[in-house]
């Protein structure tokens, strides 16, 4: 709400004049509204691919024994460890070569791919805390694994699922990297990639710069609020037996 002069004169201090225009400008000249609804659709698709492919891996492997089972979750361990964009480079080139680049799916796979590690062991852990014993009830009522799965674990999981979707909505939601490398499109833009046209090799407007921020900010926040209750559910789940 400070003009520039004022940002840089009192920092800290409320603003001497409030300027509320700064947010309506930030808007349309960062085209915010497309960037916002690029990035709606990038990290809801990914949300939602992790949500499920998570939870699956997560249930075959917490329920069933098979002979590369500790194998798989040794790879998922290790995709933990990966610093994500050291991949930049090579995704970049495998992406190329596909004609993947410039588009939503450069973006929604390696998000999800990114994501599934942590995903999955969230899960594993809440679903340390479920008997058995009701899915086993479920079988003897005559669902198969499908119909366990999806009416029985997903429902039951839930304050995991909204811990996994919380986190996975703030990283992609905010993630700048691999949008920045994998979209050149002005149509494809995500909201970040519109706060950077504020600031370039001159100088930054910090007027128009905060002012997008705080419209990008509120998604994110709304969702917190809404979803707090399961996220500490999911995070503390597993965590004592007995």
């Amino acid at each position: 709400m400070k003009t520039n002069e004022d940002f840089f004169a009192r920092p800290y201090s409320l603003p001497s004049e409030w300027i509320f225009t700064n947010i309506t400008r930030a808007w349309d000249l960062g085209n915010m509204g497309r960037a916002m609804l690029n990035s709606a659709i990038v990290t809801s698709i990914s949300v939602a691919l992790t949500l499920l492919l998570g939870t699956l891996a997560a249930y075959v492997l917490s329920r069933f024994q098979f002979r590369l089972h500790k194998l798989a979750l040794g790879l998922f361990v290790i995709g933990m460890l990966v610093p994500i964009h050291s991949t930049l480079v090579p995704l970049f080139i495998f992406m190329n070569k596909i004609g993947m680049l410039d588009t939503y799916a450069a973006l929604i796979l390696p998000y999800t791919a990114f994501e599934l590690p942590i995903a999955i062991f969230v899960v594993i852990a809440y679903l340390s805390s479920i008997p058995r014993e009701i899915e086993e009830a479920a079988l003897i009522d005559g669902n198969g694994w499908w119909g366990v799965f999806f009416r029985m674990i997903l429902p039951l999981c839930k304050p995991a699922l909204a811990t996994v979707a919380i986190l996975a909505f703030l990283r992609f939601w905010n993630d700048f990297a691999f949008a920045l490398v994998f979209i050149n499109s002005q149509a494809l833009k995500t909201l970040p990639l519109s706060l950077s046209l504020f600031s370039d090799g001159f100088g930054t407007d910090y007027s128009l710069t905060m002012g997008a921020m705080a419209i990008a900010v509120l998604p994110t926040i709304i969702a917190y609020l809404i979803f707090q209750e399961q996220i500490m559910k999911g995070m503390t789940a597993g965590a004592v037996k007995g």
